[in-house]
């Protein structure tokens, strides 16, 4: 087995090799023929590869980028570094944009080649950004077999049919040194968790290519729940359904409010006297384009908080050219993210410019553009709700250096770039495999963990616990309590957490030197020997749904109408842009960006801890707990309703099942603990968070 420390590195984050090319090797016929060179990385892990489905039709359309080869690659890494240590006499001399192209873009002429032969093979180009870091195409499935010497077929992966090549890519001699992967060739889609939970509604036949799907199906919260933390108490079930949980528990919460954010953060007095990111630009990169998005977000802060009123001049839409894959993506879906990611990261910064960025569709091709475009659109801070589950090991090295060099543009010229880290702890749960998500796990970006966060009357933090919910339905009928019963209708079981692991791809980066125990970042040293890996997340925010924010959203009603409403959501789509906000007030504070955050995140850490709330385990597990009402048809009493306990910082018993009957169980291994954890990372941002960062 190969190890890890025999992979090239770069300077200062440790860029490795994807470990799909230690879990499988390109087989005899990837060998480029003679005049051919092969593409790197562009053969995705046999686990992606296990269940063919058949060939790809021959005049089935295929869209992907052609990634092209930074200048000076190990120059622009050995900058990145000199320009995010604290210390360093470069510290946060950033380029422009301009000056990077200058010195790191691949050229004009690489550009003008690499069309050509796309031209030659057959394909349409389309708009190269000004970065030159890829050329978009299109073309046939037999024009890609053809022009990267390889066959594609359908694959059932995650529960979805992708199409995978079935050998590494490979592009003329002529152009070696100059491309550097494909990004698309491969399907990689990218999930947001929220868009599951909402029922996506299809377009209607005939819809134009740029059309928008309708809003998703609704959800509403009953009553009982709570304004804030422990407001409301079920004294009306019986103790013995809670078992071992004491008794009597709260409800959860109706959705915490703007003023309930920023003062459990204890921000309130910094943003009402002005530190509110006002100069500062937020960038939200979501696939598709709600056409209520700003409508809604106006209707909430109307509602909820007329003090920060969000105006049409505060935002920006950068709509996608068409969309696609409406079915494959849950496109709606997206919609309640969108509303999420303006809402909340306006909440914590209701004095920056918000630029929406809206991808074609779910497929990484496509983000990839639409972060690209996010990056270069003057914004300080990008914020991604988003992720390929288990992408640290199964999406291919090709995509991952893609995505890292982007990332590299946006270190260097002084963009914080934030990525949530996943609604599936590990993802043992759900897929049996304990591997991270990525792009969180790029150490080139900031990955934002989970956290329940309780909120009391006066808008204060109670306490807060690493995110681990764990669910048991105790009844369902056509009341809101569970009457005289004493025994739950369902078993308690691990329901979400936030993302978390250690990668199978990245050494650790620098950063992380010192900070992260070894029990974590040599948790894959059975497969790479003693050397320690990335680990994520980096930082963590409010994310448990029981304890989430209040969102608004037009929904499309059972009886068909379409109109605005109100309900809670969570996930670390919500941990992402609250922290993006907050980075835009330190940024305000700083006087420019701080960029790149986490050689400066983990540096304040060490040396002013206060500027951190650090989450450690519950005194008491059987006593963290809420009681959640809900409509059986998730908008109405009709149906009935079904009452719930979920479990806050659950550290029992997780098990996957994989279909056939076949299950495996072992206890929770994402856990908090003092200092440094595997589920919250350096914990949440206090009070003195902006001020140790902006000084930093």
């Amino acid at each position: 087995m190969t190890s890890v420390r025999s992979w090239a590195a770069l300077a200062s984050v440790g860029l490795a090799v994807s470990a799909a090319a230690v879990t499988t090797g390109s087989p005899a016929s990837a060998a480029p023929s003679s005049g051919r060179a092969a593409l790197a990385g562009s053969l995705t892990a046999g686990a992606e590869r296990s269940k063919p489905e058949g060939r790809v039709a021959a005049g089935a359309t295929v869209s992907f980028d052609l990634n092209l080869s930074l200048r000076n690659a190990a120059g622009a890494q050995a900058l990145l570094k000199a320009i995010s240590t604290p210390g360093s006499a470069q510290y946060r001399h950033y380029l422009t944009q301009a000056q990077w192209i200058a010195r790191f873009a691949p050229t004009a002429a690489t550009v003008s080649s690499a069309k050509t032969w796309l031209r030659q093979q057959g394909f349409s180009v389309g708009v190269v950004p000004a970065d030159r870091l890829f050329i978009p195409a299109t073309g046939s499935a037999a024009q890609v077999e053809r022009a990267f010497n390889t066959t594609l077929s359908t694959f059932k992966v995650n529960g979805k049919d992708l199409r995978l090549a079935n050998t590494a890519l490979s592009i003329p001699s002529a152009l070696a040194g100059l491309v550097s992967g494909v990004v698309g060739v491969n399907q990689s889609i990218a999930t947001n968790d929220l868009s599951a939970g909402l029922a996506s509604v299809a377009s209607p036949k005939g819809a134009s290519p740029t059309q928008e799907p309708p809003p998703p199906a609704a959800f509403k919260n009953p009553q009982p729940c709570s304004a804030y933390f422990g407001q409301k108490i079920d004294t009306t079930d019986s103790p013995s359904l809670y078992t071992p949980f004491t008794a009597p528990q709260p409800y959860d919460i109706c959705g915490y409010k703007p003023a309930q954010l920023q003062g459990a953060y204890g921000l309130s007095s910094s943003i009402a006297s002005g530190n509110n990111g006002h100069g500062v630009k937020i960038a939200i990169v979501d696939a598709y384009d709600s056409p209520t998005l700003l409508a809604d977000a106006q209707q909430y802060f109307n509602l909820n908080d007329p003090s920060i009123a969000l105006p049409k001049t505060q935002f920006t839409n950068i709509k996608p050219s068409s969309v696609g894959n409406e079915a494959l993506c849950a496109a709606s879906g997206w919609y309640a993210e969108q509303a999420l990611d303006v809402e909340s990261s306006h909440t914590m910064a209701p004095g920056a410019q918000i630029v929406f960025v809206g991808a074609v569709d779910c497929f990484d091709s496509s983000l990839l553009a639409a972060v690209n475009t996010a990056i270069t659109s003057g914004a300080s801070v990008v914020s991604d709700s988003w992720g390929d589950t288990l992408g640290d090991l199964l999406v291919d090295a090709a995509t991952k250096a893609a995505f890292d060099n982007t990332f590299l543009l946006a270190d260097t010229t002084g963009v914080s770039v934030l990525f949530s880290s996943g609604d599936s702890g590990d993802n043992f749960a759900d897929f049996g495999m304990t591997v991270p998500d990525y792009p969180p796990t790029s150490p080139l970006v900031t990955a934002v963990g989970g956290t329940s966060l309780e909120v009391g009357k006066s808008d204060a933090r109670l306490a807060e616990y690493g995110w681990s919910t764990a669910k048991q339905t105790l009844c369902e009928g056509t009341t809101t309590n569970c009457g005289s019963a004493t025994t739950p209708l369902g078993a308690l079981a691990w329901q979400a957490g936030g993302g978390a692991g250690t990668s199978f791809t990245y050494l650790q980066p620098s950063y992380q030197a010192g900070v992260v125990p070894a029990a974590l970042a040599l948790r894959n040293q059975n497969l790479f020997g003693p050397t320690p890996l990335r680990v994520i997340p980096d930082i963590s925010m409010d994310a448990d749904a029981s304890t989430g924010m209040l969102i608004g959203l037009t929904q499309t009603f059972p009886d068909g109408s379409v109109r605005y409403s109100q309900f809670k959501e969570g996930g670390t789509s919500l941990a992402s842009p609250l922290l993006a906000g907050v980075v835009a007030d330190a940024d305000q504070a700083a006087g420019g960006s701080i960029g790149f955050l986490n050689p400066t995140l983990y540096a304040v850490a060490v040396n002013h801890p206060s500027a951190f709330n650090d989450i450690v385990p519950a005194a008491n597990p059987n006593a963290t707990a809420v009681i959640r009402v809900d409509f059986l048809n998730t908008v109405n009493k009709t149906s009935g309703y079904v009452v719930s306990l979920r479990a806050i910082d659950y550290q029992g018993t997780e098990t996957y099942c994989d279909g056939t009957g076949n299950c495996a169980s072992r206890l929770v291994t994402v856990n908090t603990a003092p200092g440094f954890d595997g589920m919250t990372g350096i914990g949440t941002v206090s009070s003195k968070f902006i001020h140790w960062m902006a000084s930093a």
